[in-house]
């Protein structure tokens, strides 16, 4: 390969750049990014950033050894493959067609908004974090429409300013689309405890000058408004290229992207063609786990931080596959809420310790192999049933829920 380019200037884009120059690749490499900035960490932008303990979190790599061309503030608008052969082109705003040989997909995602005309923040970028910091002061009326995580986050933040809080949950429970209602239940005391004025079951109908308009007809007035609903991942530019997307850019376990094919739950269908020049990572891709046997959109620093390393080496004909435990952290209301691995409703739940009390875990089993694990204030508890879950040993019931048992002595001999 001559050129490769890789489209996004996120924690991927640039680990992306990172492996292909350290697996060997010397040629021509240029990254994408639609933002001005450096590539950059997003966690901190609800947690340090926000609170003004930090204002800038670029993530440290040396550029002038990478050798790579940086386009920054450029946005990428369409992709054009080659109907000969493997390269295409990328086509932007005003740096025009950049063909290419290789190319990496690590365009992230982006927040979804409500309909309303009124002012409405969103939390993914530097910007949109120092524009949300700039407002949280003493008595600001912040409304937050979501109680998932970013939610939590930003609620923690605002009310140690001294804001008025109020979170508004179209579900009963915070966290229950991530965690299911039981477990969401048991969160909903943290924002009590806090001071702020936890409203679930309700459902918003638009953004208004200040405040929201609710489906009942009610109204909630705020000085400010963050809506954290979720995010999809950034995939209009490549509308009409021929990949294939289903909910991200599908992919093979080697995150290979495909043109044809219909979605379904094997990579391996006949009617999908490899495209071996190209490839996705972090919160765009929706790789194939033979892990889980269904593909994944993991959405999480975590993704973006390794799967880079798998894409690099596909790009560069090396064998490789990407079949990570999914790992995700939350620091929320003075707690380290971590979460590893992958679960549905049909594996069995219980706890490690008391949930009414500080510190606790629970564990979903399929058998008596362990599938997931959620930690509040246990970390210990998290490495090591993480490393229980990549590699498939059975524990013991009795002595995993015994949260004075290291989970690591919990497995059947």
């Amino acid at each position: 390969m001559d050129r490769v380019i890789v489209v996004g200037g996120g924690l991927a884009g640039v680990r992306a750049v990172e492996a292909l120059r350290g697996k060997g690749y010397e040629g021509r490499l240029t990254l994408l990014s639609a933002e001005r900035h450096k590539p950059y960490d997003r966690p901190p932008l609800s947690k340090a950033v926000l609170a003004g303990e930090r204002d800038e979190t670029t993530v440290d790599a040396d550029w002038d050894r990478l050798d790579c061309e940086l386009l920054l503030g450029e946005r990428a608008t369409a992709l054009r493959l080659n109907a000969d052969g493997p390269g295409g082109v990328v086509v932007t705003e005003t740096a025009g067609d950049l063909p290419f040989d290789g190319l990496v997909i690590a365009t992230g995602a982006t927040p979804i908004t409500l309909p309303g005309d009124g002012s409405q923040h969103v939390l993914r970028t530097l910007e949109d974090s120092l524009r949300l910091r700039a407002r949280l002061t003493e008595g600001t009326r912040l409304v937050i429409v979501g109680a998932g995580w970013i939610g939590a986050e930003v609620a923690t933040t605002a009310v140690k300013k001294g804001c008025a809080v109020t979170v508004v949950e179209a579900a009963d429970t915070p966290l229950a689309n991530a965690l299911g209602p039981e477990l969401g239940a048991l969160t909903t005391r943290w924002y009590a405890e806090a001071g702020i004025d936890l409203r679930t079951g309700v459902k918003v109908a638009a953004v208004e000058h200040g405040g929201l308009l609710l489906t009942d007809g009610d109204r909630i007035e705020a000085d400010e408004i963050l809506v954290g609903v979720g995010v999809r991942p950034e995939l209009g530019w490549l509308e009409g290229s021929g990949l294939e997307i289903e909910g991200g850019v599908v992919t093979d376990a080697s995150l290979r992207a495909f043109t044809g094919g219909r979605g379904g739950s094997s990579p391996l269908e006949e009617e999908r063609t490899s495209r071996p020049e190209i490839v996705a990572a972090g919160d765009c891709a929706a790789w194939w786990s033979e892990r889980y046997g269904r593909r994944m959109l993991v959405e999480h620093w975590d993704t973006a931080l390794n799967a880079p390393e798998v894409a690099a080496a596909t790009l560069l004909g090396q064998e490789a596959t990407y079949d990570a435990v999914p790992y995700f952290w939350s620091e929320q209301f003075g707690k380290m809420v971590q979460y590893a691995g992958h679960h549905t409703t049909s594996e069995r739940m219980i706890y490690r310790g008391d949930p009414a009390g500080d510190k606790w875990a629970v564990l979903w089993l399929t058998g008596d192999r362990l599938d997931a694990v959620l930690t509040v204030d246990r970390p210990r508890d998290l490495v090591q049933a993480r490393r229980l879950i990549a590699a498939g040993t059975p524990v013991d019931d009795e002595a995993v829920t015994d949260p004075e048992t290291p989970v690591r002595q919990a497995v059947k001999s």
